[in-house]
């Protein structure tokens, strides 16, 4: 099957299995608000909806249209973590830091339960079922091991229940794993469906989403903003800037793109399986990721595996990362070397230099939040509630997720062949079991 373009996600599981959205016009004209939002995906959605329920005016400008971006073509694994351990936020910044961020993570998890249920998005399908974190050699089980012990010690979370090589081959399915941990506070959901259903919960709170609405450029105007689109203009008092790994699409959002590095995730789904396979691969029908710097993650959906990863180097999809991604998943099992793979796609993903999400104030008028680091399902939903409180003049707490850590990324023009030659010195680690 040919690799769906970057532009057009059409060749997804999730567009090819979402329930029919429902028709946006383009921006024409001119419009006033007191917020206009730039991207219309979960992080912009959510503000969206948030601050249309608390009575603002609000204008959602999208490029392309609902989900466009990582929020409908992601892996749709809802977690509660970080990049970055919390033994290494502790460590470095203290225990109040490492409760914070411990709160906020948790927090996200529930808030997408939490949105589900609120505007009844049904396709969603969201199942909390637990996630298996599966150890690929002996010093990273021990570490997960560790992780675990500090996490009840420490933080009095009990969560982390540490499985044998066993008990992890009856989760999986597979025998490459020599043990791992499961934790409960993760599920899975359909990306797109959900995406789909935030837009009309905003919709239906009051705010106006415009489609096929590129923001041209954004500009002080009086005491707030004028955002351009090719056939319309929308004058806010404040702007907020969603826009994540797509932030080089216009000018708008000038400037966010030096403070990311877009890292492309692919991802695989297998044709239907017969019923002997699917009793025997991921029984357990939880979310599975490997301990591997380059990381993968697998799960079943309906009758199907769906495999990711990261690999697909640069701006558009490359043969070789959904070979490896394949090859891969073999790898973990093997009765699925003759399965067909009936769905391959992949999309951007946004890296920061401190591997943890930012949001906060631009300036006194513009807003943003940005840069997921790969697990951004329930972390983006819940940054579009706190920009929706930042804009009305709020100062939560962030711990380190606070606007002033976003950071230029040093020598910014070499950030892709410095992608690729990390990614390739990871990728050897892996190989020699380091």
């Amino acid at each position: 099957m040919a690799a769906a373009s970057p532009r057009d996600p059409a060749r997804s599981l999730w567009a090819s299995t979402a329930r029919p959205d429902e028709a946006r016009p383009t921006l024409d004209g001119e419009r006033r608000a007191d917020v206009v939002v730039i991207g219309g995906g979960y992080t912009g959605l959510s503000a969206a909806y948030h601050l249309a329920k608390a009575g603002r005016s609000v204008v959602v400008l999208e490029a392309s249209t609902v989900g466009w971006g990582a929020s409908g073509r992601n892996g749709g694994v809802v977690g509660s973590k970080f990049r970055l351990s919390y033994p290494a936020i502790a460590s470095a910044h203290g225990m109040p830091v490492a409760r914070r961020m411990y709160a906020i993570s948790h927090e996200a998890v529930d808030g997408v339960q939490e949105m589900i249920d609120t505007l009844g998005i049904e396709g969603a399908a969201y199942v909390r079922c637990g996630q298996v974190k599966a150890a690929h050699n002996e010093a990273a089980f021990e570490a997960a091991r560790s992780e675990a012990a500090w996490m009840r010690d420490v933080m009095g979370d009990r969560g982390a229940i540490v499985l044998d090589r066993d008990e992890v081959r009856a989760e999986t399915g597979s025998d490459a794993f020599v043990g791992g941990t499961r934790t409960d506070a993760s599920g899975g959901l359909h990306p797109l469906n959900y995406v789909r259903g935030l837009a009309r919960g905003a919709g239906a709170a009051g705010a106006a989403i415009f489609e096929a609405s590129p923001a041209l450029d954004l500009v002080p105007e009086g005491e707030g903003v004028r955002v351009t689109t090719p056939v319309g203009r929308v004058v806010a008092r404040q702007a907020i800037l969603a826009t994540n790994a797509y932030a080089d699409l216009t000018k708008a959002s000038a400037g966010l793109e030096k403070r990311l590095v877009p890292f492309r995730s692919a991802i695989i789904a297998t044709a239907p399986l017969s019923a002997n396979l699917r009793a025997s691969i991921m029984p357990s029908r939880r979310i599975y990721g490997e301990t591997r710097r380059m990381m993968r993650w697998f799960r079943m959906v309906d009758d199907r595996v769906v495999f990711g990863g990261r690999g697909a180097f640069g701006r558009e999809d490359r043969e070789s990362a959904f070979r490896s991604l394949r090859h891969g998943m073999v790898g973990l099992f093997p009765m699925l070397a003759e399965q067909p793979i009936a769905f391959r796609w992949s999309g951007l993903v946004a890296m920061t230099l401190d591997a943890v999400p930012h949001v906060g104030r631009l300036d006194d008028r513009v807003l943003f939040a940005h840069g997921y680091n790969g697990a951004g399902v329930a972390l983006s939903s819940l940054m579009g509630r706190y920009l929706a409180r930042f804009a009305a003049g709020e100062k939560p707490d962030m711990a380190l997720l606070d606007a002033a850590g976003s950071k230029p990324v040093p020598l910014y023009a070499l950030r892709e062949p410095a992608v690729r030659l990390v990614a390739g010195w990871y990728q050897f680690l892996d190989a020699i079991g380091r």
